[in-house]
């Protein structure tokens, strides 16, 4: 093979092609391959981070959901034990009540009794009277005997 000037200026416009490569292409592409990988390693680490923080993000939300419960079921037992409360307040307001109008309804009986023997004096007085006008067969003036017609009623 003969080596003629077609090879040599190959050769040169190779290593020209090489070294320009080499000077002005070569340093942006690396750069840019390292940029990328280190986003990925970035992005890498961001996601492993973000499991990280989901797992304790859950754990979190277990915790508070565990702490909700119990504090409803706290609240639960609170309006229990006023429930109870209440109704006990409720019983105990009832017999007071029904006391005091079972006291009310006694001392209305017992004013009652009271006038209703008012009346049978009265009345037993004035039959008393009629029965003595029959006997005596006059009539007796109730003004002037109404000392004897207050003694009389103040027996029966």
């Amino acid at each position: 093979m003969s080596i003629n000037a077609t090879l040599i200026a190959q050769i040169i416009v190779f290593g020209i092609l090489v070294w320009f490569t080499m000077k002005f292409i070569w340093p942006p592409i690396t750069k840019a391959m390292e940029e990328r990988s280190t986003r990925i390693s970035d992005g890498l680490s961001a996601a492993d981070r973000a499991k990280a923080e989901l797992k304790e993000a859950d754990a979190r939300v277990a915790e508070e959901i565990k702490k909700a419960r119990a504090q409803a079921a706290e609240i639960i037992d609170k309006a229990h034990v006023q429930g109870n409360q209440i109704i006990d307040k409720a019983k105990a307001d009832a017999v007071l009540e029904g006391a005091r109008q079972k006291a009310t309804a006694q001392a209305e009986i017992e004013g009652m009794v009271g006038k209703a023997r008012e009346q049978l004096r009265g009345q037993v007085a004035a039959l008393a009277v009629q029965g003595a006008e029959k006997i005596i067969q006059r009539e007796i003036n109730a003004e002037s005997h109404k000392a004897l017609l207050d003694q009389l009623v103040a027996e029966i």
